[in-house]
């Protein structure tokens, strides 16, 4: 019983170089067909009421006549399969997936707290980053955040789940306020400068005006390029004004975006700047990205072919030889 499942495996890993000698086997049902209609042809009826009498009669002989022709019908069976040139395939596949490191950098300024997004544009990016992150499996990220100041939150890693874990627990407060778009790039570019991957990607995302930190953006853009860094930015709020919570109600704030600036180090690496002016677009920004961006998987894939008809020919062959002993014994017709 344990074979059973080995045998189906086998039976399906099967096939055939000449298929159309299969055709042959409906010669079989033909054949048992005319069998038995000769067999109930040849025996003449009588209509009694009982057989009773009869019973006894009946040999053991009689009751296996059938048998060399079972048998007879078995080999032709197995002969016709063994004919069609049975072969298994024996195949097995290589997969390289050639991924991408990729940092994201995430602005958590006070203005991200405008509700422009809901329910504010923080938490908006939080929920698309992540769909962004668990649609590409097999590339290495980070997270580096940024407003007065940047720092990493999570290092290169293929630990999807960790990195999940630090973008959740990105909040607003944990560093000083401000825009400091040169040090979150700068930041980013020192997580990949020791990557060896053949695609390294920073995608930063802002919703203001660099005003803080150290680092001129545009030189750390010069540097990216240097490395061989692709950086998308993300320029994320609407056109105009956008409401923003504080403890003295909600109030109206003017939204600034230094788009030009974003533009110009997308342009200087090579990469692309993007507006983003609610969910459903940042969604299909990242979308976007997610599709320029391929991670490469090559598959080579080897099959190996054997010939697997000896099993059939050798039943055929037992099943005539058979057949032929029993037909010249045990149920031989004399003339």
């Amino acid at each position: 019983m344990h074979n059973i499942p080995h045998l189906f495996t086998y039976l399906h890993s099967l096939s055939f170089a000449y298929g159309w000698v299969l055709f042959f086997l409906l010669l079989v049902p033909a054949f048992i067909a005319w069998y038995l209609w000769k067999r109930k042809s040849i025996h003449a009826t009588l209509t009694i009421s009982t057989d009773e009498a009869f019973r006894n009669f009946k040999s053991r002989k009689s009751r296996w006549s059938f048998l060399p022709f079972a048998l007879r019908m078995l080999a032709l069976a197995f002969a016709i399969i063994a004919l069609a040139r049975p072969q298994t395939s024996m195949s097995h596949k290589n997969v390289h997936i050639e991924g991408i490191d990729m940092v994201m950098a995430l602005d958590i300024s006070g203005s991200m707290m405008a509700m422009d997004f809901k329910p504010n544009r923080l938490e908006a990016c939080k929920n698309v980053i992540q769909e962004f992150i668990e649609s590409r499996p097999n590339d290495r990220m980070g997270l580096v955040v940024y407003s007065g100041e940047a720092y990493t939150k999570c290092p290169l890693t293929t630990d999807h789940q960790t990195l999940l874990q630090s973008l959740s627990s990105t909040k607003f407060g944990i560093i000083d306020d401000g825009t400091a778009i040169g040090d979150g790039l700068g930041t980013a570019i020192n997580r990949l400068k020791e990557s060896k991957a053949k695609s390294k990607v920073i995608i930063l995302l802002s919703d203001g005006v660099n005003n803080a930190g150290f680092m001129d953006p545009v030189s750390a853009a010069e540097i990216a390029k240097n490395q061989n860094i692709r950086v998308y930015t993300i320029g994320c709020g609407t056109i105009g004004e956008a409401p923003i919570s504080t403890p003295y109600g909600i109030i109206r704030a003017k939204v600034e975006i230094d788009e030009k600036l974003l533009e110009q180090i997308a342009n200087i690496t090579g990469g692309k700047y993007f507006r983003a002016q609610n969910k459903n677009k940042l969604k299909a920004v990242y979308q976007e990205i997610d599709q320029m961006e391929k991670t490469k998987i090559d598959e080579t894939i080897f099959t190996n072919k054997s010939e697997a008809f000896f099993p059939f020919a050798c039943i055929a062959l037992i099943c005539f030889v058979i057949e032929l002993i029993l037909s010249n014994t045990l149920f031989y017709v004399k003339p």
